[in-house]
């Protein structure tokens, strides 16, 4: 078989049109915004600085956005699939950190604009833009607009938006525009270029899940979706076993007596399987009696811990349990995001069959239900415990050696 010369080689190495895959290339026909939606890892920043490329004509004025300033210059231009890194070297751009500019051998310029800082597109005028990680600027229906009053030069000026999806309203908005063309790819259309075993690892871990379908499928999903639904409840029903490993309470106490509930559920793991024994939670108690009734159910399951959330009581929640003398280490937990951020990861659990309620609970699972969807007036104090006790026997990589009977 004969050799090709090394310069047609290079060529056909070249030939991005050539072995890319379908959604990073641009649409056909007319259209004012592409819009590259697609997994952890499927592309996108190729796709975006491929395209970009092809706009640098000589003259040409261009505008390169990221969520910061530090990934426009470290991802966008001097990423391994950035603007500098797949250009030729007799092709290669020069950046000028100080006008936080790039510069092509032709005379053609992309000027770095961080999306933390949208005033400085007042002014400024452009044939083209690519746009990186769009759901992750912070404001992107302010930064939008501002985008698109600057692209205002030449016969027709288009933008390039590549993103992982998540559920904002600025991205549906965006991609139910007449004038926007979408393309799709989840994380396994790049497999040949991620490392071996990437895709295998994060489908065993995450498959199944809301995660999965957003970082690696690249789906939009719902805004306010439920993280748990009737039939997720209605699937994870199981028997508890005779063993465990570690019996926790999960505790979100009230900020007052006469306040929302004080969560008490009862959770305990066997074979890295977390099973809801117990839905405890009380309300219209005094400090000192929520304290005597947790050491009450720490004592009738045998728990070994009291995962206690602090944010309303700081020290006065453990005191009140030392005075109440609990029979169980007591683990103080602060709050540091929103409800529905923190029970995110415990959804997944669900997802995977790896948390299981050994009976119905109602006033729980109902919390669950409307968790991070602004359901009802109060606080769901229920559901917050479950989570801070699943997550300290799932999510933490601390384990207990012992083992509980019960």
């Amino acid at each position: 078989m004969q050799k090709l010369p090394e310069n047609e080689l290079r060529l056909i190495e070249r030939d991005w049109r050539g072995w890319g895959h379908e959604a990073q290339m641009p649409p056909d026909g007319d259209w004012a915004t592409w819009l590259f939606l697609g997994g952890r890892g499927a592309g996108k920043t190729r796709a975006g600085a491929e395209w970009l490329t092809d706009q640098a004509v000589p003259g040409a004025r261009l505008a390169l956005i990221g969520p910061t300033l530090h990934d426009v210059r470290e991802v966008m231009i001097e990423g391994p699939s950035g603007l500098r890194a797949i250009a030729p070297k007799y092709r290669r751009p020069a950046y000028e950190p100080a006008r936080r500019r790039l510069v092509w051998p032709n005379g053609a310029e992309a000027f770095a604009f961080s999306a933390a800082e949208p005033e400085r597109l007042r002014g400024p005028q452009f044939h083209a833009a690519w746009a990186d990680e769009f759901c992750a600027w912070k404001r992107p229906g302010d930064v939008l607009p501002m985008l698109r009053m600057g692209l205002r030069l030449g016969d027709d000026p288009r933008l390039a938006i590549t993103t992982t999806p998540r559920p904002i309203a600025a991205l549906k908005a965006l991609a139910e525009e007449p004038t926007t063309k979408t393309t799709h790819a989840p994380t396994r259309a790049n497999a040949r270029n991620l490392a071996s075993g990437f895709l295998r690892g994060l489908g065993e871990l995450y498959g199944g899940t809301r995660l999965a379908a957003q970082e690696l499928e690249g789906l939009i999903l719902e805004e306010g979706e439920a993280l748990w639904t009737r039939d997720m409840l209605d699937r994870c029903r199981g028997r508890a076993p005779e063993r465990f490993d570690l019996v926790v309470v999960g505790l979100d106490p009230p900020a007052t007596a006469g306040g929302d509930a004080c969560g008490v559920v009862v959770v305990g793991r066997a074979h890295g399987v977390a099973y809801v024994l117990a839905d405890e939670s009380v309300a219209g108690m005094s400090p000192a009696k929520w304290a005597a009734h947790v050491a009450d159910v720490v004592a009738r399951h045998e728990a070994d811990r009291v995962v206690a959330e602090v944010n309303q009581g700081g020290d006065m929640v453990v005191e009140m349990l030392k005075l109440a003398k609990c029979g169980a280490v007591v683990k103080p937990v602060f709050a540091k995001t929103s409800k529905r951020a923190r029970a995110e990861p415990v959804a997944m659990l669900y997802d995977q069959n790896r948390v299981i309620h050994t009976r119905a609970f109602g006033p729980l699972e109902e919390e669950l239900e409307g968790l991070g969807l602004g359901l009802g007036r109060r606080s769901p104090d229920r559901a917050d415990a479950l989570v801070w006790a699943v997550s300290h026997l799932l999510l933490n990589t601390t384990r207990s050696p012992s083992v509980r009977v019960l």
